[in-house]
């Protein structure tokens, strides 16, 4: 399975971190081993001192497909949680600064943080679909879909341009403002309209 990641699709976190708006999505992914398997515990990774938060709308592929349409690409996607994009912010922004590939900031082993799934149906995607994630008791980040740069069906076809989609794939849309810095013994709870969908604490 691959996991994609749509890096900066709402306008106001891309101005949090001083980056353009894009025109088109941003795209980078992270390797199978950065997926936190289920009741598995997160430890503070040793290579940063600014472990950062990012909760998302995360969609599974259902379909194989390469080069979908837009206005096809919900068939490929069938179901729909929030997770966390963790981010070892120092190094990521010592390589940009380089001008050096960022995957050791966001790529690393259990970076990805998945929820539990939602299917999709009809009335669900009819709607602007609401998310957040509490910073131990404190509501951090509040996202809805409607303000996303770039829809769940215009990222599907953007990706399948570049890469096939497979069963089991899955993907990140972004992130809204409010990304923060977390450390250990935080514990980050996530939900999917009011569904809470995870609970991690950082050891």
């Amino acid at each position: 399975m691959k996991i994609f990641c749509v890096g900066r699709n709402y306008a106001e976190h891309a101005k949090e971190l001083n980056n353009e708006v894009p025109d088109e999505p941003v795209i980078f992914l992270k390797p199978k081993s950065a997926l936190l398997q289920p009741n598995a515990a997160f430890f503070y990774p040793e290579f940063t001192n600014e472990l950062h938060y990012e909760a998302e709308l995360v969609l599974k592929i259902a379909k194989n497909g390469k080069y979908i349409p837009a206005n096809q690409a919900n068939k490929y996607y069938s179901a729909i949680t929030v997770g966390i994009d963790f981010t070892a912010r120092d190094l990521q922004q010592e390589l940009k600064k380089k001008g050096l590939p960022w995957e050791k900031a966001k790529a690393w082993d259990n970076s990805a943080v998945v929820g539990k799934w939602v299917e999709l149906t009809p009335q669900i995607l009819k709607n602007p679909i609401n998310f957040s994630m509490k910073l131990n008791d404190t509501v951090v980040q509040k996202g809805i879909s409607k303000d996303m740069l770039f829809s769940f069906d215009k990222i599907v076809a953007n990706i399948s341009q570049y890469f096939s989609v497979n069963i089991g794939d899955v993907i990140f849309t972004g992130t809204p403002a409010g990304v923060g810095e977390c450390v250990v013994g935080d514990v980050l709870t996530g939900f999917f309209e009011d569904l809470q969908v995870f609970e991690v604490e950082i050891k």
